[in-house]
């Protein structure tokens, strides 16, 4: 991606004077994102990533994301330092462009998947969960409800080691049920090719799944169906129709090998 929005020394300086970031030292463009510009700000108390939202989002919608940002920070989550501005606000505006400024997160996004990742992953993905749910209380079927991320794929989790460095990107943040962001994640760094997970990547990211929270009875028993339904909606998305129903089909039959009872 291209950088839209081109920052002059002046509005960088404004920047780091409205967020107290301290004296620049540089500033870099970074190719990242299809919505928004991003910049790597290095000052005196260190780095920070700032974003200028090209399109028209929702002051409240970054709001929420910061709101939630700082709940899962003071729970020990690993997601990016929120930096608001004197008066409290999460944004500012800089040529009538929203402009929001979050801490550096460390670490990569993984070229490849191991075990140990997957179960970090997995480690997360329930502390996010736990610590979001009791924002909503259950559901009309039974299953548990809450806050959830909306978009755990490669793009937003970072790594160092094995371990999860850090959690990006909580615009998407809404509430729904807890199994189907779980379905979701399995479904983006667990499927093969063919639609089927990996047994040992799968396997491995439940169980730190539930190291955090136990999965209910009900949970496991939707667990395949929720796979089979994200597979099938990331393949209509990708205008994969033809292999919509083989694959959502050995997505289903995959993950009941991983919803008979708890992992090891």
């Amino acid at each position: 991606m291209a950088v839209f929005t081109d920052l002059s020394e002046i509005d960088c300086a404004r920047i780091a004077t409205t967020y107290r970031l301290g004296r620049l030292t540089s500033v870099i463009g970074i190719a990242d994102g299809d919505a928004e510009t991003t910049f790597l700000f290095r000052a005196d108390r260190g780095e920070f990533i700032v974003t200028v939202f090209e399109g028209a989002p929702d002051p409240c919608d970054l709001e929420r994301a910061f709101r939630t940002m700082e709940t899962l920070a003071a729970a020990g989550v690993p997601c990016p330092a929120t930096f608001r501005t004197d008066a409290g606000a999460a944004t500012m505006t800089l040529s009538g462009k929203l402009v929001a400024v979050v801490g550096f997160v460390p670490g990569s996004r993984p070229s490849e998947l191991t075990s140990a990742k997957s179960r970090a992953l997995g480690n997360c993905t329930a502390r996010i969960h736990r610590t979001l749910a009791a924002s909503v209380a259950g559901s009309r079927r039974g299953l548990p409800k809450g806050a959830v991320h909306g978009a755990l794929n490669r793009d937003n989790v970072f790594f160092l080691g094995e371990e999860v460095s850090g959690v990006i990107n909580f615009r998407l943040r809404h509430d729904d049920l807890l199994i189907a962001e779980l379905a979701q994640v399995l479904l983006h760094w667990t499927a093969r090719a063919d639609g089927t997970l990996d047994g040992g990547l799968a396997g491995a990211l439940l169980a730190g799944y539930e190291d955090v929270r136990s999965l209910s009875e009900n949970e496991r028993q939707a667990l395949p169906a929720f796979v089979m339904a994200a597979t099938a909606t990331s393949l209509a998305q990708d205008d994969r129709i033809a292999d919509l129903e083989a694959s959502a089909h050995r997505a289903f039959a995959s993950a009941m090998a991983f919803a008979k009872g708890p992992h090891s």
